[in-house]
């Protein structure tokens, strides 16, 4: 059973140490994995179905690859070392304008993978410094170092994940 918390409703209490960020690292390395190997066996009209006014399964793959440039740029936040993460948008309006739909799901998913593997190698590039760096994440007003960013954002990936399979089974049972 997917997890029904909304993800704004979420806390994130979990204190990685630094040395655990390679760890963090594999699992956002093997999300567009994970995505692929849902959706190969879909039809179109599966990824594209909506459910209860939610976002299809299409949407949910289109929204990760939106949110990539968020964690982009607050890799650049930490390079440039900024005391506080740029926010992110709350009501997913890309998303929502991006008619993900419409799109071909393996062209989004390659996106979405080329685009995983440069934030993550960017972020296996920097300096101990950087790494160390904290900044306020700004919904959560709390510090979060580079480990703590990358945590986030694999725990977002797998709330996504965990919505697909939602759906997917689902779809099973119609």
């Amino acid at each position: 059973m997917a997890d029904k918390t909304n993800w704004i409703e979420r806390k994130f209490e979990y204190n990685p140490p630094d040395g655990e960020l390679p760890c963090i690292l594999a699992r956002l390395r093997g999300t567009p994995a994970r995505l692929e190997e849902i959706v190969k066996s879909l039809s179109k009209e599966q990824l594209t179905i909506k459910h209860n006014d939610n976002w299809s399964i299409q949407e949910q793959v289109g929204h990760l690859e939106d949110v990539e440039e968020l964690l982009d740029g607050r890799v650049d936040d930490f390079i440039a070392g900024k005391d506080t993460l740029r926010p992110a948008d709350m009501s997913n309006q890309r998303t929502n304008d991006r008619q993900h739909n419409e799109k071909d799901i393996d062209l989004l998913l390659q996106s979405f993978r080329s685009t995983r593997q440069g934030i993550v190698n960017r972020i296996e590039e920097m300096d101990d410094k950087v790494v160390a760096r904290t900044a306020i994440h700004p919904r959560l007003n709390k510090p979060m170092r580079v480990v703590d960013m990358a945590f986030f954002f694999a725990e977002h990936d797998d709330h996504h994940i965990a919505t697909i399979y939602e759906i997917a089974r689902k779809l099973g049972e119609m």
